[in-house]
C-alpha cells in the first residue's frame, strides 16, 4: 500500500494529506522484526535515505526512551546541514505491534513529525520457508499532521516520500533475514 493515508488501524487520526504509508509482508515473526526496530543500530542498518550514519544508545524498551542518531543530509541533496545529531524520542511502544518516534535536533522549534511501524502477524504462508510459516505485514508510516505549523506549512515536508518508506521495508526484510551489523 504505497499511498497517502488518513487512517490506519483507527488509532491514528492524521489530518488528510499529512501522512504517508507503505507496507510489505516479511517472512518472519513480528518479534524478530520488532527487535530490529528497537535497536538504535537497526535504524541505521535499514535506512534507505542514506542520512542515518550511526547511532548511540540502548535498545528501546518503552515510550519515552531516547537515543542519538548521527546524521548527514548530503545524500538527499537538499539542505546542507553538514553532520549533525538528532535525538530519537519514542512516542509509542507496543511490543511486537507498534513503535513510533519523533526527533529533537538543532532545528527549533522541533519539527514534530512522527515515524513509525505497525506489525500485523499473518497466518500461514511461506510453506517450506525458514520461519515455519510466520509472516508479518509491516506498515511503515510517516506523519507530519502534528508538526509545528512553521514546518508543516513551509513546504519542506514530507522529508521522505512513500518510495523511501517502501525501500526501507525491503532493507528491513533483508536485515531480519540475514542479520545486520551492530555499531
Amino acid at each position: 500500500m504505497d499511498s497517502e493515508s488518513t487512517s490506519s488501524s483507527g488509532a491514528d487520526t492524521a489530518a488528510p494529506g499529512f501522512r504517508l504509508e507503505a507496507s510489505r509482508v516479511i517472512a518472519a515473526p513480528a518479534d524478530r522484526v520488532f527487535a530490529v526496530l528497537c535497536d538504535p543500530d537497526g535504524h541505521v542498518a535499514i535506512d534507505s535515505s542514506g542520512m542515518l550514519q550511526s547511532a548511540e544508545g540502548s535498545t528501546v524498551t518503552a515510550s519515552g526512551d531516547r537515543f542519538v542518531v548521527h546524521m548527514d543530509r548530503e545524500s538527499l541533496g537538499d539542505y546542507d546541514l553538514g553532520r549533525y545529531d538528532v535525538t530519537v524520542i519514542i512516542t509509542r511502544f507496543e511490543p511486537g505491534e507498534e513503535i513510533a518516534w519523533t526527533i529533537d535536533g538543532q532545528i527549533k522549534p522541533p519539527i514534530g513529525h512522527t515515524y513509525g511501524y505497525r506489525l500485523i502477524p499473518l497466518d500461514g504462508g511461506d510453506e517450506g520457508g525458514d520461519h515455519g510459516g510466520d509472516r508479518t505485514e509491516v506498515v511503515s508510516y510517516y506523519d507530519w499532521s502534528d508538526a509545528h505549523p512553521d514546518w508543516r506549512d513551509s513546504g519542506i515536508l514530507p522529508v521522505l516520500d512513500a518510495s523511501a518508506l517502501k525501500a526501507t521495508l525491503g532493507i528491513l526484510e533483508r536485515a531480519v533475514r540475514r542479520g545486520y551489523v551492530r555499531g
